[in-house]
């Protein structure tokens, strides 16, 4: 079963954005064990049919940088399944720059998928929630860069830290809807497109992993399916009225000193 006897997302319809690999991927997986419809996004068609295939969730294919198509992700879901009730955005770039090295075109990049992409998709997302007079819950995949962030991640960290501001603005905004908005700020986590980061941008060699390991507090990375269990809560009635609340997930404790 799941986090409880009685599955999470009975009964729900679940959109996950950026959801054909990585902590979205883990999202389908867990949400998919948790008793609901799910509908998941991707860039890359051959993924997404293969997680599709292994989970029978619904694959769109979809490019979250065009606003439309963020929107007609909702408008998929909708389709399939008569509603939408939960919307996780997961979808996210982290392709280095700094402030003194960013060029206009990665700055844009960053806005469009881990900003832009998001706004538009709660856009749509709470238009069918409100229209239906009915509760929701969006999670918004953000990230500990939204604290400030390393100085290769500036386009990054300003565009988590406008998703963070995002979260609480909608739901502060659409709190008497019932509709339900938080964000989930993770840190260091083991998924395959780090593994290309690191070996892209950082040289890091196959041992990467054991090496990151060791330096941290806990003595591994963010785990994928840690998370997603953590995304399901939130999505679930189990999460009671929380609302607006972008929580660190990290080992870090932003604020504390040595």
């Amino acid at each position: 079963m799941g986090l409880l006897d009685t599955p999470l997302l009975a009964d729900k319809v679940v959109l996950v954005n950026g959801g054909s690999q990585g902590v979205g991927a883990g999202v389908v997986r867990a949400a998919v064990r948790e008793g609901a419809a799910v509908v998941f996004t991707g860039r890359r068609a051959e993924v997404g049919e293969k997680l599709a295939a292994d989970t029978g969730a619904l694959f769109v294919r979809a490019d979250l940088t065009d606003p439309e198509q963020a929107r007609d992700s909702v408008t998929r879901a909708v389709t399939a399944h008569g509603r939408v009730d939960c919307v996780v955005n997961a979808a996210g770039l982290t392709s280095r720059g700094s402030l003194l090295d960013t060029t206009p075109e990665l700055f844009d990049a960053h806005m469009a998928i881990n900003l832009r992409a998001p706004f538009f998709a709660m856009q749509a997302a709470v238009a069918d929630m409100t229209a239906r007079k009915a509760p929701g819950t969006v999670v918004n995949i953000g990230s500990n860069c939204a604290n400030g962030g390393p100085a290769h991640l500036a386009a990054y960290s300003a565009a988590k830290a406008g998703l963070a501001g995002l979260t609480k603005n909608a739901a502060h905004a659409h709190r008497w809807d019932r509709i339900r908005i938080n964000a989930l700020n993770i840190g260091w986590t083991d998924t395959e497109g780090e593994d290309a980061t690191q070996r892209a941008f950082h040289g890091a060699g196959d041992d990467w992993r054991e090496q990151a390991a060791k330096a941290q507090p806990m003595g591994k990375l963010g785990q994928v399916d840690e998370i997603a269990d953590f995304v399901v809560l939130l999505l679930s009635d189990r999460s009671g009225v929380v609302t607006g609340s972008v929580i660190d997930w990290d080992q870090t404790v932003f604020g504390g000193l040595d």
